[in-house]
């Protein structure tokens, strides 16, 4: 499905003309359609890439320039209305040094993965024109129409208004040897995030590659047949080919999980989702700028469907995968203890049930990438969160042994899980296959909402008791997530959710139950939690139920009941140390005394608003749940004295290139700016495994850790001193020292392997876990993270409307490797989890763009009071955890318990948005 054109000059049609603007300084001069969009006679025509197009309806912002000194969204305005204009892009902000405002932007850590921060600069550099100290609201103002999802906007917010104290350019001094972790140098990506030089998903197409367009089903399940395709393909001079199913040479099925794969590259006489992939067009690129797929020849006959798991499992409903009785996937079951009598015998318990919807990812960067034939291999080079998953499942689409497909990862624009799922890689990769020529193809954000994956709808419903003084005796869970027409991650959602259902608590009597069910919806897949979110909401607000029918104040209950070192979780497994929750929670408690008081008194004083304040707590198991999850690192010394290591792990924004750097120069003993990094790519790189499951700092980072102490001790060896030596690099050459004796290695003397390495190291790392049993019990996770947070917030009575007003977050991360990373890691999962709560609701066939579909935006997120909490954990490297995923769980039931206590009603449909919070007010008001 492709975008049309604005059409605001139609008197112009597809002719071209010549137009001439200055772009940057420099006179240029384009012969294009005049209707051409900006955006893409810059990108296209011009080469600069640094301008970004994530919806092409002025709704993210990415695409912003000056025009004139002006802000403007380059893909609405056409190329005619630029002509005698002067025009300003990333790529002209500062000339050979950085500018002031993107030296504040890295030394801030402003840029994660990068994608709208070109954007965000130059809206910046026009308002710090005119305002050069301007206040947050200021900011806040000129960048509004900018959306980031990765960063929560506080740094950008902070580097903005800092900008005129920063000097231009930025010291790059790294920290000495042995003090990496724990200090927060600029991300070793960072500078071209700031500069436009990242080269995202669509950002490198080959002058020569077709472009390709997808045909995508417009009904929820449909039958289909195609007409004469070879007739249509010869009415559009500049096509090269139509490709259907029937064209796929290998098994046209592919999935994240071997054993549930399911899904269809392209579909086969019917389709089972709105949006499925059913054929390609491909030709050369201004054919296809201006093909209408209108009038593809194929015919569509609808069929009955339902998108919700009661009506999938009711008497009678059809199969929508015949192998899956009663349209169920899978579920995933713990139990420990008699769940029923001890909530029978509980002196209090309290009940509830709660939907959440689907969750859009929203990243800013649609899917995108080009293929081509090397040889015989085939290159994908796509925007991924797993290459080696990527190679595997395309290799078996296209019939390929694995070794002839190669993926090499671009910068990545946003991920959050769902970019862990095959997109357009067996796509783009059959039709260079079948063509000889590179094809190229990015998703529209239209067809990337419709197609991709999306967080799992639940429907959850649980009791939990306890007795008089107030420890939790028993908890029963039960919860429904629609996975939509196909597996995805829905068994990974089915099986974590029981075993973090019960929340970081002590429940000695448990029984939880998580299923998948199968329907016509989108498909539901990863996205930052996989279904912990969702049941820790039940679980919290449970919490605050409880807390207030036995009289205890809400945190106290939480502290008197959570996980320490030596308790044993409801899987059974004992935890020995690294419990880091209690610390999390207890150093709220002063923030806790002072917002409850804020407002005690607000409330006292008020009637149409009344704030109130809500906690939550999270745990998350780091990696995959009890299964195999390893990770390799590659450290080398070249003969020019550079460290090269081989960092196979994405990084699509939370700083796994430089947290892994900076965990492997502390383990060998050698500064960080003596290292360079070789990213992931499936033809140099071994594999390091997903990013997902928050495994990356914690597996990754270990098999970093691993690395780098075995190359210094191969190198210790060689040299015959101890392991108390220390070293050093000095040009290309290695200086030992141990007490009084110095050595010098020649490495230009010293033999090179086939790398390019005088000394090497490969280490792997595989968490220490246990299968569980048919109850759930054993040991799912070496290593878990822990976090707590406070919601402060304004609820207007009359309208339903929230103001957030702070968050205070607590999270034990074990040992921060980089303080400033981790802190944006928290801020930009607070956002998400600030959307979930109170905004997003993706609903199939309405809010398929950015405009129907609501993140927040810069003026969403409140203040934030990170507090950093070190409990380290032995099995993590230097004792560190993972962080990603954790930062999200605990900010929407804090906020939906800060709602109830302003209010005093629950919100039971996720997101709580105006009407329904409206709504469930009136309903008390009539009960009262």
């Amino acid at each position: 499905m492709i975008e049309a054109l604005p059409d605001l000059l139609p008197s112009f049609g597809l002719e071209r003309a010549d137009i001439a603007f200055a772009v940057n300084g420099a006179a240029v001069s384009v012969n294009v359609p005049p209707l051409r969009r900006l955006s893409q006679v810059l990108r296209d025509e011009l080469q600069l890439t640094g301008t970004k197009v994530g919806c092409d309806a002025g709704d993210c912002g990415a695409c912003t320039v000056l025009v004139d000194g002006d802000a403007v969204c380059a893909c609405l305005m056409p190329a005619a209305s630029a002509a005698g204009t002067s025009v300003t892009t990333v790529e002209g902000l500062a000339n050979g040094l950085l500018s002031a405002l993107q030296a504040s932007f890295l030394a801030h850590g402003a840029a994660q993965c990068g994608i709208c921060t070109p954007a965000l600069l130059v809206a910046a550099t026009a308002l710090l024109e005119t305002k050069p100290n301007p206040t947050e609201v200021e900011v806040q103002d000129a960048l509004g129409g900018i959306l980031c999802r990765c960063t929560g906007y506080r740094k950008i917010v902070a580097a903005v208004m800092d900008a005129s104290l920063q000097a231009a350019g930025l010291d790059f001094r790294m920290p000495q040897s042995g003090h990496a972790i724990g200090s927060s140098p600029v991300r070793l990506d960072g500078v071209p995030k700031v500069t436009g030089g990242e080269k995202f998903g669509g950002d490198s197409f080959p002058a020569d590659a077709l472009a390709v367009l997808v045909v995508r089903s417009p009904h929820y399940h449909a039958s289909f047949a195609f007409g004469d395709l070879d007739g249509w393909a010869k009415k559009h001079p500049g096509i090269a080919g139509v490709f259907t199913a029937a064209d796929i040479p290998g098994k046209n099925c592919f999935g994240v999980i071997g054993p549930f794969a399911d899904q269809p590259a392209l579909a086969e006489g019917f389709a089972r989702l709105r949006g499925e992939a059913v054929a390609l067009v491909a030709g050369e690129r201004e054919t296809m700028l201006d093909l209408d797929l209108q009038d593809f020849p194929v015919r569509w006959t609808e069929l009955p469907h339902f998108l919700l798991p009661g009506d999938a499992q009711a008497d009678g409903a059809a199969l929508i995968h015949a192998n899956r009785p009663d349209n169920l996937l899978t579920k995933g079951f713990v139990e420990r203890g008699d769940p029923e009598a001890a909530l029978a015998g509980a002196a209090f318990t309290a009940t509830g049930a709660i939907d959440t919807s689907y969750v859009e990812h929203a990243y800013i960067e649609p899917e995108a990438g080009h293929a081509y034939m090397d040889g015989d291999t085939l290159v994908v080079v796509a925007c991924t969160q797993a290459p080696y998953m990527d190679r595997d499942d395309t290799a078996k689409v296209l019939g390929l042994a694995v070794d002839k497909v190669r993926i090499v990862p671009t910068a990545t624009g946003g991920g959050f899980g769902s970019k862990l799922d095959v997109s357009l890689q067996p796509l783009i990769g059959l039709v260079a296959l079948k063509t000889g020529r590179p094809a190229a193809l990015a998703y529209t954000r239209n067809e990337s909402m419709m197609s991709t994956t999306k967080r799992h709808p639940s429907e959850m419903k649980a009791t939990i008791g306890a007795d008089a003084v107030g420890r939790v005796t028993g908890m029963v869970f039960t919860g429904d997530f629609n996975t939509g027409a196909y597996a995805s991650w829905g068994p990974t959602v089915a099986n974590r959710v029981p075993v973090h259902a019960s929340g970081p608590y002590a429940t000695p009597n448990y029984r939880a139950e998580g299923r998948a069910i199968h329907t016509h919806g989108p498909i539901s897949g990863a996205f930052r939690g996989f279904g912990v979110p969702q049941a820790t909401i039940m679980q919290e607000t449970l919490y605050d139920e409880l807390a207030g029918k036995l009289g205890m104040d809400r945190l106290d209950f939480r502290l008197k009941n959570c996980l320490r070192n030596g308790s044993e979780t409801v899987t059974g497994q004992r935890l020995e140390s690294g419990v880091g929750i209690f610390e999390c929670l207890d150093s709220l408690r002063p923030h806790w005394a002072r917002a409850t008081a804020d407002a005690d008194t607000f409330n006292s004083s008020n009637t149409s608003k009344k704030r109130g304040v809500g906690v939550a707590s999270c745990w998350y198991g780091c990696g995959n749940t009890s299964l195999p999850n390893p990770s390799t690192i590659r450290v080398g010394i070249a003969p020019a004295g550079e460290v090269i290591l081989h960092q196979g792990a994405v990084d699509i924004g939370q700083g796994s290139n430089t947290v892994i750097t900076q965990i492997c120069a502390d383990a060998l003993g050698l500064p960080l700016e003596r290292f360079r990094l070789k990213s992931a790519d499936t033809a140099i790189s071994p594999d390091a495994g997903k990013t997902s499951a928050s495994r990356q700092t914690f597996v990754t980072g270990k098999a970093a850790e691993k690395a780098g102490r075995a190359l210094r001790e191969k190198i210790l060896r060689f040299a015959n001193v101890s392991e108390k030596a220390s070293l050093q690099l000095d040009g290309p050459a290695i200086v030992i020292r141990e007490g009084e004796a110095t050595r010098r290695i020649d490495l230009a003397a010293l033999d090179m392997d086939s790398d390019g390495f005088v000394f090497r190291a490969e280490e792997t790392y595989d968490p220490p876990t246990l299968p569980l049993d048919a109850k759930g019990q054993g040991k799912p996770y070496a290593v878990y993270g822990y976090g707590a947070q406070i919601a402060e917030l304004e609820v207007d009575l009359k309208l339903g409307t929230v103001k957030l007003l702070k968050i205070t977050a607590a999270h034990d991360v074990g040992k921060a490797i980089n303080p400033l990373l981790v802190e944006g890691q928290i801020e930009g999962g607070i956002a998400q989890g600030i959307g979930m709560a109170l905004m997003e609701e993706y609903i199939p066939g309405r809010t398929e763009n950015l405009h129907d579909y609501l993140i927040p935006t810069i003026g969403d997120v409140p203040p934030i009071e990170h507090i950093l909490i070190e409990v380290p954990d032995p099995e993590g490297p230097f004792g560190a955890k993972g962080l990603g995923e954790h930062v999200l769980i605990p900010t929407a039931p804090a906020i939906l318990n800060a709602i109830r206590h302003a209010t005093g009603v629950l919100i039971t449909k996720v997101p709580a948005t105006p009407t329904r919070i409206r709504a469930a007010i009136r309903d008390k008001e009539a009960r009262a």
